[in-house]
Parts: C-alpha cells; sequence; structure tokens
C-alpha cells in the first residue's frame, strides 16, 4: 500500500468481521441474514487459517458483503492485496460501481482509513493509444467478412474513434452501444503485441498500465476468471501480488480456464499470417508459410467433423510444415524487429505479426505433441470444429484442449495462496465432491491420492472445506417443481406434439410470464414458432434481438414469454410477476459427440471412474441448478418450475439430479401446477 495511505494505528485491533459486517450492512440501508454472517465467519477463518473454502450461498443471501468484509479486514490489517474473480460483466459492475463504494464509506471510520479497490482486465479489453493513432494490421479473419460487414466494422471503429476524445479509462465495456469483436481488434493489443511502456510513444498514457498501477495500490482488486487462468498459466505475472483470491461464480471457473487454456488453427489464419509479415521479411519466407496454409486447408476440409483420436498423417505432414515455416518467419522477423526500434509504427505491426507467427508455431507443435502419447496417458483433446453451413463465415479448424484443469488449478492457484470459491450452485447431489473433483481438490471423504500428498516440490496437503449456509427464500412454500413424469422420453427430431402441448397449457394457466429454457437453439425456435399459433401471450425467441433487450421487453411485460438456451439458463435476473413459470424442456446433458466431454468421460472410466456421472450428469446438475434458480429472485416470488423430461423422475441418476436442484415442493400431477398458476394469476 503508498505510505500516504497508511497510518501508525495497530491494525490488530481492528473490530472483528461480525462488527465490521453489522456496521457495513447498516451502512448500505440493509438487513443483516444468518447466512451472511455465517459465510463472513468462515471466509473470515479461512483467510487465517489458509485453509481453502467451498461455500454456497442462495440468492439473496447476501454473498458479496460476506465475502467483502473479511476480505478489506485483512488488506487493511495485513497491507495485503486481495483479488477478486467473477465470471460476469455483470458482477464486476455490481462490485465495483455499488458493493465496493458503498462498504467503502461504510467503513472508513471504523478502519481508519477508507478501503481502495480497482478493476483489472486483460489487456485486450482496453484501447490502446497507439494502435489508435496508426493503420491497424491486417486483421487475421478479414476474408471471413463480406464488405457489408467491413463497412460496419468502420462504423464501429469510428464510432471508438469518437469515444477516444472523452473516455478516463479506455475500458471497452464502459462504450454502450458495444462495437463488434473485428472493429475492437484493430484498437487494442494484446499483452505480446504491445510494444511496452518504455518503448510506446504514448505509454506514459496508456490505459491498460494506468489500469494495473491502480490494481497495484489497491487493497481489493477485482478481475475475470479469464485474467485469473491467465495469471496462473503464464510464466510472468499478471494480477499484482496477492495471498488471498475469492472466486465468485465458481460454478464457471473450470468452463472459463479450459476456454483460455483452449488453441485453434486454421488455413485462413496461417495464410493472412504470412500476408501480414510479408512486408516485414523476405518473400520467399512468407510464401512457404503462405503455401503451408494452401495445403492445410484441403486436408481439414476432407476430414469429418469431431474428436480426433488418432492423427491422420496428411495432417500431421501439414502441421510440421506449418510449425516450421512459422518458426522460421519468427526468426527472421525478430532479426529485422532490432533494426526498426526507433520505428514505432513498423515497430507495432512487427509485434502483432510476430505473436501471430508465435501462436501459430506453438499450436501447431501443441497439436502434433498431443499425439505423441497413448490415449490414456494424454493431456489434451484435439478436434477439428467444421461450420454447420457453407455460407458461414467461421473457418474449419482444428481446435485443442485441456483433458482437465485440476492440476494447474492445484498447483497454480490452490498451493500458493488461500482461495475461496463461492455461488449460488456448488453442492451437487448434495455434495461439493462432484465440483472439488473438477477444481483439483482432494476428496474430503477419501485418503488422499499420490498428487495430493506432501512432497518436496508441492509442499502441505492441501486443506479445504464445504459450507452450505441456504438461502433466505423458503423453497417449499415459495415454489412448486413439477417433473411430467407421464410424457414420453424426449426424442432426437426437436419437440413431440405431448411437450407442445403440456408447453402451451402451462403458459395459458400462467398468463404468460413464462421462461422456456431449452437445451437447444433448435428446440426453442421450433417451440416459439409452434406455440405462437396456439397461446394468446407474446413470445419472445432469443436470436431475434440482443438477449440484453429481449429481457428487459420479457421483464417489462406481464404476459410475455420469452425462450432461449444456454445464456438464459444463467443469465436471467427478473424478480417479480413477469416470472411465474420457468419451463425446462430436457436434462441439458452434453451432447454424446460433444469432443471434451466425451474425452473427459472416457478418461474417468478407463481410471475405474463413473465417467457418465463424473462429467455429463454433474454438468447436467450444475445447469438444472441454475436454471431453476431464475425463478426465486426476491422474498416475495412466487411460481412453479416444470420440467418436462421425465427422466429426471424415471433414471437411476435422476436422483441425483433431483438432489442438486432447489428444496422446491414436488409434485408429478400436471393439474397441481397448472392450478397453483391459475391462482397466482388471479391474484396478480
Amino acid at each position: 500500500m503508498p505510505d500516504d495511505l497508511l497510518d501508525s494505528a495497530d491494525r490488530t485491533d481492528l473490530p472483528d468481521v461480525s462488527a465490521l459486517l453489522a456496521a457495513a450492512v447498516s451502512g448500505v440501508g440493509g438487513a443483516e441474514r444468518p447466512g451472511q454472517v455465517k459465510m463472513a465467519e468462515a471466509v473470515a477463518h479461512a483467510i487465517d487459517s489458509g485453509e481453502h473454502l467451498a461455500v454456497q450461498a442462495g440468492t439473496g443471501t447476501g454473498k458479496s458483503l460476506a465475502y467483502l468484509v473479511p476480505a478489506v479486514r485483512h488488506a487493511v490489517e495485513t497491507d495485503a492485496c486481495v483479488v477478486v474473480s467473477t465470471a460476469t460483466i455483470a458482477l464486476q459492475r455490481q462490485l465495483i460501481d455499488r458493493d465496493l463504494p458503498r462498504l467503502a464509506e461504510s467503513l472508513k471510520d471504523t478502519l481508519g482509513r477508507e478501503p481502495v479497490f480497482a478493476i483489472l482486465k486483460g489487456r485486450r479489453n482496453y484501447l490502446c493509444r497507439h494502435r489508435l493513432q496508426v493503420d491497424a494490421p491486417e486483421d487475421p479473419d478479414e476474408i471471413l467478412f463480406d464488405p457489408q460487414a467491413v463497412s460496419a466494422a468502420g462504423r464501429h471503429v469510428q464510432r471508438i474513434h469518437e469515444w477516444a476524445e472523452t473516455t478516463e479509462t479506455g475500458d471497452r465495456d464502459e462504450l454502450v452501444p458495444g462495437v463488434n469483436e473485428q472493429a475492437w481488434r484493430q484498437v487494442s493489443v494484446s499483452a505480446r503485441e504491445c510494444l511496452g511502456a518504455a518503448r510506446c510513444p504514448f505509454g506514459t498514457e496508456c490505459f491498460a498500465e494506468r489500469a494495473r498501477d491502480e490494481a497495484g495500490d489497491a487493497d481489493v482488486v477485482v478481475t475475470n476468471h479469464a485474467l485469473l487462468a491467465i495469471d496462473a498459466l503464464e510464466d510472468f505475472q499478471v494480477l499484482p501480488e496477492h495471498d488471498v483470491v475469492i472466486i465468485d461464480e465458481a460454478h464457471e471457473l473450470v468452463d472459463r480456464v479450459t476456454s483460455v487454456a483452449t488453441a485453434e488453427l486454421s488455413a485462413q489464419t496461417v495464410e493472412i499470417t504470412a500476408r501480414r509479415c510479408g512486408r516485414l521479411i523476405e518473400d520467399d519466407l512468407a510464401d512457404r508459410l503462405k503455401e503451408a496454409g494452401e495445403a492445410l486447408g484441403p486436408i481439414l476440409n476432407d476430414l469429418h467433423s469431431g474428436r480426433m483420436d488418432v492423427l491422420p498423417q496428411a495432417v500431421g505432414i501439414s502441421l510440421v510444415g506449418v510449425r516450421d515455416a512459422a518458426l522460421a518467419c519468427a526468426t527472421a522477423l525478430r532479426g529485422s524487429l532490432k533494426s526498426t526500434e526507433e520505428d514505432a509504427e513498423r515497430l507495432g505491426a512487427g509485434r502483432a505479426a510476430l505473436t501471430s507467427l508465435e501462436e501459430i508455431h506453438e499450436t501447431a507443435e501443441r497439436f502434433l505433441r498431443s499425439f505423441e502419447a497413448d490415449i490414456a496417458s494424454r493431456h489434451d483433446v484435439v478436434w477439428l470444429d467444421k461450420p454447420f453451413s457453407e455460407d458461414s463465415r467461421r473457418p474449419t479448424a482444428l481446435r485443442v484442449a485441456p483433458l482437465g484443469v485440476g492440476g494447474l488449478l492445484r498447483e497454480r492457484l490452490f498451493r500458493p495462496r488461500t482461495t475461496v470459491l463461492t455461488s449460488a450452485t456448488l453442492s451437487l447431489g448434495g455434495s461439493f465432491e462432484p465440483l472439488a473433483r473438477q477444481w483439483g481438490l482432494p476428496s474430503l471423504d477419501a485418503p488422499a491420492s499420490d498428487e495430493d500428498k506432501p512432497s518436496s516440490e508441492s509442499g502441505e496437503p492441501i486443506v479445504w472445506s464445504g459450507l452450505d449456509v441456504g438461502s433466505p427464500f423458503d423453497h417449499a412454500r415459495s415454489g412448486i417443481l413439477y417433473i411430467a413424469r407421464s410424457l414420453p422420453s424426449p426424442g432426437r427430431d426437436g419437440l413431440q406434439e405431448a411437450y407442445l402441448t403440456e408447453l402451451s397449457e402451462l403458459i395459458a394457466a400462467a398468463g404468460g410470464r413464462t421462461l422456456g429454457l431449452f437445451s437447444s437453439m433448435r428446440a426453442a425456435k421450433q417451440a416459439a414458432e409452434e406455440l405462437r399459433e396456439r397461446i394468446s401471450q407474446p413470445l419472445l425467441c432469443q436470436g431475434e434481438d440482443s438477449t440484453s433487450l429481449l429481457v428487459k421487453r420479457f421483464a417489462e411485460d406481464d404476459a410475455t414469454c420469452l425462450f432461449g438456451t444456454l445464456s438464459l439458463w444463467q443469465g436471467v435476473d427478473v424478480p417479480g410477476p413477469s416470472l411465474r413459470l420457468v419451463v425446462i424442456d430436457r436434462i441439458p446433458f452434453p451432447r454424446p459427440d460433444d469432443p471434451l466431454s466425451s474425452a473427459r468421460q472416457r478418461a474417468i472410466g478407463a481410471r475405474g471412474g463413473n465417467g457418465f456421472m463424473a462429467v455429463a450428469a454433474t454438468n447436467a446438475a450444475l445447469l438444472l441448478a441454475q436454471g431453476a434458480g431464475r425463478l426465486l429472485r426476491t422474498m416475495t416470488d412466487r411460481g412453479v418450475v416444470a420440467i418436462l423430461d421425465p427422466r429426471l423422475a424415471t433414471a437411476r441418476y435422476g436422483t441425483f439430479l433431483r438432489a442438486s436442484l432447489p428444496p422446491f415442493w414436488t409434485t408429478y400431477d400436471s393439474e397441481v401446477a397448472k392450478g397453483a398458476l391459475r391462482r397466482l394469476d388471479e391474484s396478480s
């Protein structure tokens, strides 16, 4: 902490967490809740003891204050930094714009000074003043865009230039309405592309460097799971020094870390990179890379989409050609850049080209290395991703992702620092174990495995505990879980007539007010098209407008229904009478041909475990719990969660899935659910 923020007071005499929480709750005009107090005390104990904590706190608990208060107390007492990581922009904004300012104001007198907080994102999220002033290098994806799209991107870039004149942060999320990815790439740089503050003509005005400096002076730094993953994956430090990390929305941690650790390679990217560096190195080297990309394209196009357990010889030969050509170009370009260090514009173009070359080389090498071991010993999964239609602008690409990220999280996150993981949904099937296994935490019940035992390299065993502080909602009195046990099992060819009939009758009983959560966009669109002819209420479907606008329209009109897929399962917060019925069409298992989940299931099965339960059922339970959690958002909300898939009641795994849902009163009788909805509609 900076010297001017400190005083000579003995920080060891600070009030305990319970007293600080009471002051904070009073300061923000709230009411203290038992679950909130229990959680705050558990977080404080974890920080003091160094033991990791997974804590489930239902909607309405006030978990943000429950972890921020002990975090701030620790930071002020020890002059240390605490990192808070979230999965969504919405929660980041809530913490930075509302929760932390109010908390700091409430506690400044008690703590002896006002706590300092900051937000830090990846460099790509900030406007680059240098890139703004010079021509952006050729876009690697430009050939994927038609002239109309390029023109739209031009208009977006113009908006960015106008915004750049007034912005104080350069943070992309503050540009409203937003701009497309192609436009933003023209005015931003990755960490690898950055010239560095010392070399850049705009180094003293850099938004990203300013954000890093502010984070370095803060007690609490708010970031996202992606940057947390980068900090763990890379050999260089991204986040400021910290001894405690709090991970909110922790149910999304594995997916976000996996996404950061996933790489892809397409023929188009190779060819455009060759063109990009062609002006900077000898033509024959750039031509060699271009030809390698041209050779890769037809080979990939002749293959089927899906997981690759064996590397086809032609693909292997082509990848070697791409890897070696990219390395040759990168070596030549590094030499060229040494003589252009005073030319910032040429240096910027060179760094961008070098970044692309290094990524191509590393990714091609990773693909080749992935097939060196036998299937049982591999750490990566490789698959070919082809667009669904020939009209798609998305290229055919090879993708590679880690089979699991538990080892990475264990060694790079849990061993170095105290970690608190929290969410409204962490306990699946009544246990924290399913998610703990994915995080790389040892089982609480079984003896420590070899990888969890202390060694000269890893130090002490990892110790953690799980805590469910409950919810302030009385689920059994506020909501009904209706499982349509009498319906036929879901088919593969879209929604059956029985499902459509049941759905239309439920919507009619509710008077609209329905959020339909579907396992695929195809099913959502089919249901929307068919039901618009059967119901009198307005019906919106995801994809017809921006999701945020659709949710706004849904919330503003009590009679309106909204159908959609994955982002609605976790991203909708509509309290009040606009939402009385949540319908889930089927158990959201991963697709059987999903490359990553199928490989993970196979790997667990090969070790003697139950791959289906550990991967498919766990992921489905998480989504079901998140979807059902859309119903009750305030203490006065009432309604029904209807799950149309009878397997939830009849299959053996149904017990596990039902135990993951909020404790609603349960019925299998359609008339009971419809009767409750009619009474709610009449009382509105």
